[in-house]
């Protein structure tokens, strides 16, 4: 129990009206208690104890309290004061009881204190059984409630009590991890090492249920969607709806797309077919759930909200979970609290914590972007200049911009023919925030009036680096906080993608420009600015930038001039010959050579062609003189952000190399001391790196933006936090192991902190060029090469240092097998008012050359310049531009140095034979005819291939340092007849056949021969003889072909290079070179066309090269060890594997390793004498890596690429040091994957001023050539004794179409092999005979040296032949290892197989005397109450669904979360033999792991020898074995239910049914299939019989039932039967808790627990047990046990059997043995082979036939669901609204009551009709009868029904029993009117009010104004049985709730058998009894006026008008009367004047 007394507070800050209601809530693990509110106060005291239950578990470490003040307010949200943390560490460890926490500052959500303090007192009373352990982590996740009042807090509590521990709070080590568990994912740290290629994932999305949805008598419906798939939950009624259905949505993509999809949400009206029928959504991405812990949000509340109206609040809440499953993942289990009922919408609302998601507007500004390159054709502008228009050639480009986020996309408006556009426009993105979506995505698009719009460039803001929410800082620091909006610039964004040349042809790389992979060139750039505004909505989505704005921006685009120099010192490992090679360097738009709208710069190196290294690879030959590139270009200078990203990057690596090597030390497992030293080292070192290394201040910089002010803060804040930790760390830590995944998380914090949006200068794109074709490409980032002012570490990593770059193929589809080129290349990169700086960093001397050629040509067999058609007698290199001497101008600051002098190309000087060792010399003899004719000499006799003129065989003399081998021969070896002719056909217009045959035809013109002459080097000389300078040309036969050195007779033309060097004028040092740049290039202007720019521009570009004067030599070795885990491929399993080792431009080759995957080469490569250019001093720094290539060596075709590795050599400048190299693993890559390891070192030392003595010794050889690996570096090896036991081969599939018969088994280790016999037949017995081998090796005697065991299958096959079917490697031979002579006591031998053994002799059964029959008699009436569901509920401690099985003492069992293999303890049940696989063919695609085709069943023991052979062996591993023959066994198998099966129907719902398979049996279960539902509880057992080992995988799979199609499998799980057999756990059949000889739990063994016993003893070589007589003690393996310790406070029942058994089995269960169990295993699909399909729960005997009998089976049968009848009479209604108006003008309503159970909607029932009602008040006395089957385990309706009236099955739905009750008003003519509603759950019954003035809609939970406190507890109606009173009914008006009216009833439950022993009818039907109803005693006015004319013309008529009536009367009496006296008047008058009669 834990007491907080919250006692008072003091200086609440006021408000601006009156004085705040304070209240205080006090959170706890999610749970949260509230004090009550005291009215008007600034210092309220309040003294209330609010209690928190623990449920019996103890106070965690790491547990915290959290106070959150608030002004209550009686309408509407409480508002927000401020919270603070307490932490309860020193309860938890009970240092105190007592804890009070006086004087505590509030803070608000920015972290600062409001002034106001609070006063507590915590007290704990830990758990009776707690014990505390100090030295527990506090593990991260207490709650899953996120702390902080979500929901309540309103719009103004964005940060929470959750996060930081603010300055007042107490700050213990231990929380520090709490706060990780921060679910705002701005500052999102992604765990997520997921392989960069498309997996299978599966995302399951559970809607539980809706609370408060808006509207009246709704019906819902939710829709999810998640990455475009949809499905729908079904129609549910009311606001409060009970969906519980879940949804399965399988996936297969690449991990970073997935996590930017989103999961939406969605409820619909399903009534409304309108637009509007949307309620309300929520949206979230998979990234988001997938970094929550467990990759799951269980049970969370989402609260909904309306998408299009951003102020209309909350539109009601959804409960779901989502979960995502990967490869290998098993899904979290639900678990549904008890309380969850009544759970508390607030406290479990998933929303960022503490915050309320808010409305926020991005506001983004485009201002303009530069460099777009041209993306439309130049026809329309050449047309126009032909015409005389001025054509535009450089814009040709119509450029918009595209934003979209979080689903949504706008852009800014075309701007044409603008390769610089303005658009000036700013965009307003409405998001909710903080957002759960990461990327905003730009992409600029290029318009195009036809076709479709292009994409030019894309590229990303993540919100998580441009925003933060400050929960990533987790050490308080004072006060400030690091959180901020997402905030942007004005800052330029680089765009990359494809190649920026246009072509008319469709790219091939255009995705790249989608932001798909990694862009290869700079495609321009945009200046945006980002800021966030939380309030107000934009009145336009798109709007101008006001000018102030623009100007504002305009500061940021100041730029600076930068200047790069790029020193190219190799280029190596070229991969073939060809054309001559070029690169290119270009940053940003500066230096581009092939496209036109670039500005022109000397840019690239000079054309050099492919040398042979003698070996494998090519090089350039560049020697001692290296070209340079030179580039100025403009940029903004944002050295700020630079230089801290460079600081960061510099403490992240060296920790990084720290930490390296403490991870190699623990594998190397070295001394605790010394691993010790190394991790003091690291810490030290990181220490001091945070403290010394300052970050630079961002004031006074320039360029600052609000971002870079905010990224400052973060960082420092950062730092600090890392710093505390560390020395924190340091003092604390204990153990080092423990204290590396720490040192990982600050590694990739500092890697995160280094991340810079704002980086806008672009990347150093660097192309390799052959010919005019870009080949290969690499980026460089600007920051690695920028010079900094700041500090030396604010420089780039590679500044001025030389590193090696693998160039790469763009979008290449191999990734990365092959590399175009490895370059050594030395870049400085800085401002221009610092280039003096260069001349520290650079190396060798550089030399300006300007150069022109002298052309010629031969006319008349004279050479002049009279032949040279559209040539110059002095050109550039092209020829075409005209060159004078005179014209040469030194640049600024440089002057002439010599005169013109003549320079040959150096590439030239290079022959085709360069670096070989052997060569052919070719020359094809070419003849031809007429058809038909003769064969003559061809006017070109002789040619090479292609065709062009070669010298004669005679005139081709072998060059010097040569010697012929053969002479000329025709070539034999090609598709040529007898003589060596090939023949073709000429087709016009070529002069030469283009295909070629060997067979002479009629029709031929044109043969050929090929004459070849092998010649080989003999010596070294290179006789270059220096030509005087009046020669040095080349020729060429035509102007433009390639040139040659010597002449031929067919030249035509010649040319030669002059040169003339330049130095600079001072002494300014290598930094003259940016001088040049006036020359470099000319500016050129808009007007001018690129090729007068190309004139001037040749003319002025002198060539910049790097000379060094003088080289070193060094010795290489490179020891090649072994190598494990190679991909496999070659069919036969295997590779056979050598190594092309490559270091700068030699390389040499290892020998072929045949048919194996860990080869050994033992071999150490030589390299003699290798010239390396540059300071020794800086190789050792850096020295260039020994790459190697693994490649597999096939007979035919061409050998495969295996993998590359990449090893940095050991560099010594004083070879006499003995350091000896240490080998180590380095792993090889092959894609981007892992393809095994390389066990090798490499030494690298000086040669200089050392005599050969100095070097190392020569190592052994092997061989002529072939040397080993030295001792002292290779490993040291002991003698090793490999005990195998080799039990047998399982499920060998076939091999070429046979099946495998008779199989033996080969086992390699460290180069030795021993066999094992044949198993003669495979199908009878597929074990092993003889089973045991011991293997004596030479093993290295460190771990990490040891080779892999190898197993290789054979099949002994007819004819001799002998191939491999299936092999394994076996890695880590660590879990064999042994100690020989420790005394085995768990003996391999399995207990069950003992029993087997002894059974063959003679079985001693026991029968109890004791009777049986009578006690059977007693039980039988009282079984009813418990069955075996009980137990399992028991077990699973769902007490409320086990009934009295508990109370009653019965025995529990275990239920595992897991297979059993899978519980830890139980060694996977291999104990006795592990099942390896066996693998075949070779990997094809490394996607798919290889084809499993069997297993072997087996285990090794692994011991050390000693030298001395007179020591005795020591004793064997494996000595007593099993019996090995096969066996028939008894298999039961019990399915008790599965749990989330994937579903297969289109409902998303699935018929389940079980189908077993055991070996050729098949069980198929179809007849008992579930209907829809997706945890069926199955309840069946299957009995089967089977011998083992045939027989041993037992199949269990689950199918969904179809009707007409193909019923479908869900998945299916295998169990192999054998290895529970063997093993010693004995898992064959669980031991219960008790031995009971009746009842649910009788035993099922065929061996009593004594007799097990007996043979456990046996087995582990200890004498038997010793039982007492009356079985009351008993002695065992030399303890005494008493039956009287294990049973003392146990419940003794009658169905115990004796106790001597009883006793024996409590022994037995303390053996370690498996206890009596269910397992939850998952099932599995062939499609989706990783990802789960569900959980299958059930258990498996074994019972080997030879044993006897087993006892009975359990009876599993599901439980069936009760009878219930739930009676409600109606009695009255009060208040009820009168919506009619009646003739006579009065207010009345017509009304009836209407009700349902939901799910029950069919069984509708009305009341009769209270017509007229003038006061809201209706009599009834009427009965509703509503029958249900209830399940009272779960407290869950069943309903079942049919879905649709097309379904076959009926559905069965689980609903929980509640009652809906509305009021209407009936209408005949029209529809009736709904009045309200009142919705009551029948166990959280809303207590009735006893008389209609107390009854009010505060009643009723969740409307507005219910105050909790005074409301009574509900109560359960089947715990009630009955009630009576009023209940309110609401109907929304105008989004507000009305009381409708007010509803009497009585509620009662009544179970089948009471309602026939009380019978009732329905309304007032006979019977009417239990009540009897009278019929209502309504007022007379109450009828319908159609029906009964009288009593309208009574009540309504008369009751009215009679005053009317009676005065008409009156009034028509008189009216008679006068009338009548009117008419009579006259003849009486006249009478009575003429009197007749008188």
């Amino acid at each position: 129990m834990l007491r907080v007394v919250v006692e008072s507070a003091s200086g609440i800050p006021k408000k601006k009206l009156g004085n705040p209601d304070p209240i205080a809530a006090v959170v706890f693990r999610g749970e949260k208690k509230k004090t009550k509110a005291i009215n008007n106060e600034l210092n309220p005291i309040w003294n209330e104890v609010l209690e928190f239950d623990l449920k019996g578990s103890s106070l965690d470490p790491s547990s915290c309290v959290d106070v959150v003040v608030k002004d209550y307010e009686t309408i509407g949200k409480d508002k927000f004061i401020g919270s603070a943390k307490i932490s309860l560490r020193d309860l938890a460890s009970a240092q105190t009881k007592s804890l009070p926490a006086r004087n505590v500052s509030l803070v608000n959500e920015k972290q600062q204190a409001v002034g106001a303090t609070i006063n507590l007192l915590i007290g704990y009373e830990p758990p009776a059984n707690s014990t505390v352990n100090l030295n527990d982590q506090p593990d991260g996740d207490v709650s899953y409630g996120d702390v902080g009042e979500e929901g309540e807090q309103g719009e103004e509590d964005t940060g929470g009590a959750a996060q930081e521990e603010s300055p007042g709070a107490v700050v213990t080590p231990s929380q520090t991890r709490k706060s990780s568990q921060n679910p705002i994912r701005l500052g999102r740290k992604r765990h997520r090492a997921l392989a960069n290629k498309p997996q299978d994932f599966q995302i399951r999305v559970r809607v539980i249920e809706g609370r408060q949805l808006p509207g009246n008598n709704i019906k819902p419906v939710v829709k999810v969607n998640v990455c475009g798939q949809t499905h729908r939950t079904r129609i549910r009624r009311g606001n409060n709806p009970f969906f519980d259905e879940i949804f399965f949505y399988n996936l297969n993509m690449l991990p970073s797309e997935m996590f930017d999809e989103n999961i939406t949400l969605r409820v619909y009206d399903s009534y409304s077919l309108r637009a509007d029928s949307l309620m309300g959504e929520f949206k979230l991405d998979v990234g988001y759930i997938y970094d929550e812990p467990g990759r799951a949000v269980m049970r969370k509340w989402l609260l909904l909200s309306d998408p299009d109206d951003a102020s209309s609040g909350a539109r009601g809440y959804l409960k779901v979970s989502m979960i995502i499953v990967g490869t290998g993942d098993e899904a979290p289990t639900e678990r549904k609290d008890r309380n969850e009922e009544q759970d508390d919408i607030e406290s479990n609302l998933l929303v960022p914590a503490g915050v309320t998601l808010r409305w926020a507007t991005l506001n983004l500004k485009v201002y303009r972007a530069e460099d777009m390159p041209q993306m439309d054709d130049t026809f329309v502008q050449s047309v126009k200049q032909v015409f005389g228009g001025d054509g535009d050639k450089k814009n040709l480009v119509d450029p918009f911009l595209e934003i979209s986020f979080a689903g949504k996309k706008l852009c800014t408006k075309i701007i044409e023919k603008n390769a610089n556009p303005e658009w000036n426009q700013v965009i307003n993105l409405q998001v909710k925030f903080p957002s759960m979506c990461e990327r905003i995505k730009l992409t600029v698009y290029d318009w195009d009036r036809l076709t479709k719009n292009d994409a030019i460039g894309t590229t990303f803001l993540n919100l998580s680096k441009i925003a933060s929410s400050g929960g990533e800082i987790e050490v308080s620091t004072a006060g400030s906080e690091v959180g901020f909006l997402p905030a942007f610039g004005p800052c330029y964004v680089n765009l990359y993608g494809s190649p920026r040349e246009f072509t008319g042809l469709p790219d091939p790389y255009d995705e790249l420009n989608f932001g798909k992979g990694e862009g290869v060139a700079y495609r321009g750039r945009v200046l945006i600015e980002l800021s966030t505004q939380l309030e107000g909505k934009a009145d336009k989505k798109l709007d101008d930038i006001p000018s102030d704005d623009i100007l504002v921006a305009q500061k940021y685009q100041r730029r600076r001039k930068y200047s790069l120099c790029a020193v190219f010192h190799s280029a190596t490992m070229l991969q073939e010959p060809g054309e001559p090679i070029q690169f290119e360097v270009s940053i940003g738009n500066y230096g581009n050579k092939l496209d036109s709208t670039c500005k022109p710069l000397a840019s690239t190196t000079q054309y050099s062609s492919a040398v042979f290294d003698g070996n494998h690879y090519y090089y350039l030959p560049w020697a001692d003189t290296k070209p340079v590139v030179i580039l100025t270009s403009f940029w903004e200078d944002i050295s700020h952000r630079l230089d801290s990203v460079n600081i960061i990057l510099f403490i992240a690596e060296r920790l990084e190399s720290h930490l390296t090597s403490l991870k190699i030390a623990i594998l190397a497992k070295v001394s605790e001391t010394r691993l010790a030293e190394i991790w003091l080292k690291l810490i030290n070192h990181m220490i001091e790196d945070l403290n010394s290394f300052q970050l630079p201040a961002p004031e006074g910089q320039q360029n600052l933006t609000s971002l870079d002010l905010q990224i400052n803060k973060l960082r420092d804040a950062a730092v600090a936090s890392i710093r505390q930790m560390a020395n924190r760390m340091k003092e604390e830590a204990t153990d080092v192991k423990a204290t590396v995944s720490d040192i990982e998380d600050w590694l990739d914090r500092l890697k995160q902190l280094a991340e810079e949006p704002q980086n806008s200068m672009p990347d150093i794109i660097i192309w390799m060029l052959r010919g005019e074709k870009r080949m290969a490409y690499a980026r460089v980032p600007a920051h690695q090469i920028l010079y900094s002012t700041f500090s030396e570490q604010g420089c780039g990593k590679y500044c001025g240092k030389t590193q090696t770059i693998f160039m790469k193929y763009p979008m290449d589809k191999n990734k990365g097998v092959k590399i175009p080129v490895q370059l050594r290349i030395n870049m400085w990169l800085g401002l221009s008012a610092y280039e003096k700086k260069f001349n520290s960093f650079s190396e060798g001397n550089f030399s300006v050359f300007a150069e022109m050629y002298e052309n010629q040509a031969q006319v008349f067999g004279k050479w002049g310049t009279t032949g040279l058609v559209g040539r110059h007698k002095f050109s550039n290199v092209t020829g075409k531009v005209k060159l004078k001497r005179e014209r040469f101008m030194p640049p600024r600051e440089w002057e002439w140095e010599g005169d013109w002098f003549v320079d040959p190309e150096r590439c030239l000087l290079t022959e085709a034979d360069a670096g070989h060792t052997e060569f052919t010399d070719e020359v094809f003899q070419n003849e031809t005819r007429f058809p038909g004719g003769e064969w003559k000499p061809a006017t070109e006799p002789y040619t090479d291939v292609n065709g062009e003129k070669a010298q004669s065989p005679g005139e081709l003399e072998c060059p010097p340092g040569w010697s012929v081998e053969d002479d000329w021969s025709f070539d034999s070896n090609r598709a040529v007849d007898e003589k060596g002719w090939e023949y073709g056909l000429t087709i016009p217009p070529d002069d030469k056949p283009k295909s070629w045959v060997a067979t002479e035809k009629m029709y031929h013109v044109h043969r050929r021969k090929r004459l070849i002459r092998p010649r080989r080097k003999v010596s070294d000389t290179v006789a270059v003889e220096r030509r005087d300078p009046g020669e040095g040309w080349e020729y060429s036969s035509l102007i433009g072909w390639k040139f040659h050195r010597k002449e031929r007779s067919s030249d035509t033309f010649r040319r030669r290079r002059w040169r003339r060097k330049m130095a600079p004028s001072d002494c300014i040092g290598a930094s003259a070179i940016f001088k040049l740049e006036g020359a470099l290039g000319v500016d050129v202007d808009e007007k001018d066309s690129k090729t007068d720019a190309a004139k001037l521009f040749g003319a002025n570009t002198p060539t910049v090269s790097c000379h060094f004067n003088r080289s070193y030599m060094y010795h290489v070795r490179v020891y090649v060890y072994q190598a494990r885990n190679l991909c496999a491929m070659d069919k036969d399993s295997f590779s056979d594997p050598y190594v092309h080792v490559s270091f700068l431009h030699v390389s040499k080759t290892t020998e072929v390793v045949r048919t194996t995957l860990n080869p050994t080469w033992d071999q150490t490569l030589i390299f003699e004498d290798v010239e390396v250019y540059g300071d020794p001093q800086a190789i050792a720094h850096n020295p260039p890596d020994v790459v190697l290539e693994l490649y597999d060596s096939d007979q035919v075709g061409k050998d495969e690429a295996m993998g590359r590795c990449t090893c940095p050599p050991i560099v010594k400048l004083n070879p006499s040091v003995a350091v000896s190299p240490k080998l180590l693993w380095y792993p090889v890559t092959k894609k981007g994957r892992s393809a095994g390891e390389i066990l090798m070192a490499a030494e690298l030392l000086l040669k200089e001023k050392v005599n050969e003595g100095d070097l190392p010794l020569v190592p052994p050889r092997r061989g002529e050539k072939l040397y080993m690996v030295p001792q002292g570096i290779r490993p040291v090896v002991q003698l090793t004794a490999i005990e195998i036991l080799t039990w047998g081969l399982r499920n060998m599939k076939t091999f070429q179409l046979a099946t495998v018969s008779s199989p033996s088994l080969i086992v390699e280790c460290g180069g030795e092999i021993v066999q094992t016999a044949v198993i003669r037949n495979f199908k009878k017995n597929p074990n092993f005979l003889g089973s045991v081998m011991l293997l004596k090796v030479l093993l290295p005697k460190e771990e990490m040296y040891t080779p892999p065991i190898v197993l290789k299958v054979i099949d002994h096959r007819p004819f001799g032949r002998k191939p491999v079917v299936g092999q394994c490697t076996i890695d880590s031979l660590e879990e064999f290892r042994c100690d020989p002579y420790r005394i085995n006591s768990e003996v391999v031998m399995s207990a069950k197989v003992a029993m087997i053994a002894a059974a063959q002799g003679d079985v001693v059964i026991d029968i109890d005397e004791r009777p049986i029959l009578h006690t059977e008699v007693n039980i039988a009436p009282e079984e009813e109450a418990v069955d075996w569901w009980s137990k399992f509920y028991a077990s699973l401690g769902e007490l409320d669904k086990c009934g009295p099985y508990l109370k009653k003492g019965y025995d529990t069992l275990q239920v595992y979360d897991s297979e059993l293999e899978e519980v830890p303890g139980f060694q996977g049940l291999t104990d006795f033999c592990t099942t390896f696989k066996l693998q075949r063919g070779k990997t094809e695609d490394e996607e798919d792991d290889p084809s499993v085709v069997g297993e072997f069943k087996g285990s090794f023991r692994i011991y050390p020898l000693s030298d001395d052979p007179g020591v005795p062996l020591p004793p064997r591993q494996f000595r007593e074995l099993p019996e090995s023959g096969p066996q028939e066994c008894l298999v039961r198998i019990y399915v008790v239910r599965c749990i989330d099966l994937q579903p297969k129907d289109n409902n998303g719902m699935c018929d389940p049914y079980i189908k077993i398979s055991l070996g050729r049996k098949r069980v198929d279960d179809r007849d008992n299939y579930k209907p829809n539902t997706l945890n069926p509880e199955l309840g069946r057992m299957f009995e089967l019989s089977c011998f083992l080992p045939q027989d041993k995988d037992l199949k269990i799979a689950v199918y969904d039932y179809d009707l007409l199609s193909r019923d479908e499998k869900v998945g299916e799980t295998v169990i192999d039967l054998e290895n529970r057999l063997l093993s010693r756990f004995s898992p064959y059949c669980g031991l219960p808790q008790t031995y009971c000889i009746s009842g649910t739990n009788q035993w099922r063994d065929q061996l009593k627990p004594s007799q097990i016993l007996q043979n456990l003893s046996r087995l582990r070589g200890i004498p038997p047990p010793r039982i007492e007589g009356d079985g009351s003690s008993l002695s065992f393996s030399g303890k005494q046990y008493s039956l009287q310790d294990f049973e003392a406070n146990t419940v003794i029942h009658q169905h115990l059997g004796p106790a001597r058994e009883r006793l024996a089995l409590h022994v037995l269960r303390s053996q370690g043995l498996v206890p009596e169990h269910v397992e939850t295993r998952t099932l599995y699909s062939s499609y989706q082979p990783t990802l789960s399909q569900g959980r299958i729960q059930m258990w498996v005997d074994i019972f080997p036939k030879s044993l006897g009998l087993p006892g009975p089976p359990c009876d599993i049968t599901p439980r069936k669901a009760k009878r219930y009848y739930l009676r409600a009479v109606v009695w009255n209604t009060t208040d009820v609204i009168l919506d009619e108006t009646s003739i006579t003008g009065e207010n009345m309503s017509d009304i009836y009551v209407k009700g349902w159970m939901p799910g029950m909607e069919e069984d509708k029932q009305k009341t009769d009709v209270h017509y007229r009602s003038l006061d809201g008040d209706g009599n009834f006395n009427w009965r509703f009868i509503f029958g249900f089957d209830y399940l009272p385990a779960e407290q869950l309706c069943l309903v079942s029904r049919k879905e649709h009236f097309w379904n076959l099955d009926n559905t069965e739905f689980r609903i929980p029993p509640k009652l809906i009750i509305q009021i209407w008003d009936n209408d005949k003519f029209s529809l009736d009117d709904y009045l309200g509603s009142v919705e009551l759950d029948l166990h959280n019954l809303i207590p009735p009010a006893k008389s209609p003035e107390k009854c009010s809609l505060k009643m009723l939970p969740g409307v507005a104004g219910t105050s909790l406190s005074k409301a009574p507890l509900p109560n359960s109606l089947f715990a009630q049985k009955s009630v009576r009173g009023w209940w309110p009914c609401m109907i929304e008006q105008d989004g507000k709730s009305v009381l409708g009216g007010k509803v009497e009833m009585t509620l009662e439950i009544v179970e089948e058998k009471e309602m026939e022993e009380k019978p009732a009818g329905k309304g007032r039907d006979e019977p009417n009894m239990n009540p009897k109803l009278d019929p209502p005693n309504r007022p007379d006015t109450s009828f319908f006026w159609f029906m009964s004319p009288c009593k309208t013309m009574k009540f309504i008529v008369w009751r009215r008008f009679k005053w009317f009536f009676i005065g008409a009367i009156l009034l028509l009496l008189v009216i008679l009367f006068l009338g009548i006296l009117f008419y009579s008047l006259p003849n009486y008058i006249s009478m009575k004047i003429v009197k007749p009669f008188s």
